[in-house]
């Protein structure tokens, strides 16, 4: 970071401090360690969540801050789309074609939350398709003993086979594009998220969603149970529900995976905040005073983030809000709040990722600019003490790429359009 940034930065950031409570403007530097015992330091820099995350033995190591480039593509389609594109009933998305809807939004603007969430939902991310292999995750128990030692009680492994998700619009990178013209179901995306490998008794299980171009259609999702041999249809409320013992929902994926239109949007304001956007560790390295129930990363002050309070339109929905943080040099959610119905905290969930041109440095692909990569994600039941943590890829598999970005129908872990039906996901669960 040059002069001239750096004062800009510490500017902005004294601006923000000038209006907000001292408590919430603690300063942190580079090689900083943020634990336990200085956790003031960070108040009003990391949501509450993350906060309670820390007083539980969770730590931050606090890096310089870097510039994360945008693909050169994204940054065209851009150009060259955003004008058209408007907002249809205050939260549908209208005449969009690829790249970020809104690149300029004004934090005065009545809809500027909703804004800032279709340039989440449409971010540069991924473009085409992405699959994702070999992940796996752990869930239980987090406490103290007597002689306040944290704990971390696994109580269930998980391990799935492919996670995917293929885009039907604002494609960029692989034709057909920018859309698929062979598209009956009338879908924005595909996704599959099967077979489970691990645990035993959960062995096959896995699901399949529509999300779908008209926005007063809910998402169709199926979940397949081999044991039963039953599919289930489930409902766009049932995919706040956390599935199979673990703590994490379906609409928590990523950030928030749910539909933009399905919620009302407040900007609740935006300032300079923490995020793990950097982090160097494959697998990533689990934090050793909280038992291990979260993961120990690079945290770096981002120059601002957006916070954004999103309250369900659906009756059965499982949280009252979330409170969604997203940085704004890249529209990704580095961490959640998610809130019960008498609005109190109630899980946090927070992703760790890395930026650079391999999804890991074992692989022997490269691509030629950088992309972002989520690595792990842990998500807190703060109220029943009760924790899943990710990694992708998965703890016991170090040499594995884990992420597939964008690369196309004839890349050698590519699949068709048939692999996302409920035939497909049923004949992986046998």
């Amino acid at each position: 970071m040059n002069s001239d940034r750096i004062l800009k930065f510490f500017g902005a950031l004294a601006m923000v401090c000038a209006f907000v409570p001292r408590q919430a403007c603690a300063q942190v530097n580079p090689g900083d360690t943020i634990d336990k015992a200085n956790v003031s330091k960070v108040n009003g820099l990391v949501s509450p969540g993350v906060v309670a995350a820390i007083e539980n033995g969770s730590e931050l190591k606090i890096v310089q801050y870097e510039k994360i480039p945008i693909p050169t593509v994204y940054n065209d389609a851009t150009e060259k789309y955003s004008a058209q594109v408007t907002l249809g009933d205050k939260t549908t998305l209208q005449n969009w074609v690829a790249g970020r809807p809104f690149p300029n939004i004004d934090a005065s603007d009545p809809l500027a939350a909703v804004k800032v969430m279709w340039n989440f939902n449409r971010t540069s991310y991924f473009t085409d398709d992405f699959a994702v292999h070999l992940p796996d995750a752990d869930t239980g128990a987090y406490f103290k003993d007597h002689e306040d030692k944290a704990t971390y009680q696994v109580e269930r492994h998980f391990i799935v086979d492919w996670s995917r998700r293929m885009r039907f619009e604002g494609r960029l990178r692989h034709d057909p594009k920018p859309k698929i013209p062979d598209n009956p179901d009338r879908v924005f995306d595909k996704q599959g998220f099967f077979p489970l490998i691990e645990p035993f008794d959960l062995k096959g299980v896995g699901s399949v969603s529509y999300r779908y171009l008209d926005p007063a259609r809910q998402d169709d999702t199926w979940l397949y149970t081999p044991a039963i041999r039953r599919v289930r249809r489930l409902s766009s409320a049932q995919r706040s529900d956390a599935l199979f013992g673990q703590d994490i929902d379906m609409d928590s994926f990523g950030g928030y995976a749910g539909q933009i239109p399905w919620f009302e949007w407040k900007l609740l304001g935006s300032k300079p905040m923490l995020a793990s956007l950097h982090g160097k560790n494959l697998p990533p390295k689990v934090c050793p005073k909280d038992g291990g129930v979260t993961y120990c990363e690079e945290w770096e002050m981002r120059p601002e983030m957006w916070i954004v309070e999103g309250r369900t339109k659906l009756p059965g929905y499982a949280y009252s809000k979330r409170v969604i943080y997203v940085d704004k040099e890249t529209y990704m959610i580095p961490y959640s709040d998610l809130y019960d119905h008498n609005d109190e905290l109630w899980k946090a969930v927070m992703l760790n990722i890395r930026t650079s041109t391999q999804p890991n440095p074992k692989v022997d692909f490269k691509y030629p600019e950088e992309h972002m990569f989520i690595y792990g994600f842990t998500v807190l039941d703060l109220q029943l003490r009760h924790g899943t943590r990710a990694a992708i890829p998965g703890m016991a598999f170090p040499d594995e790429a884990g992420w597939y970005l964008d690369r196309g129908f004839d890349a050698p872990e590519s699949v068709g359009q048939d692999w996302y039906q409920v035939s497909s996901l049923i004949r992986a669960g046998r």
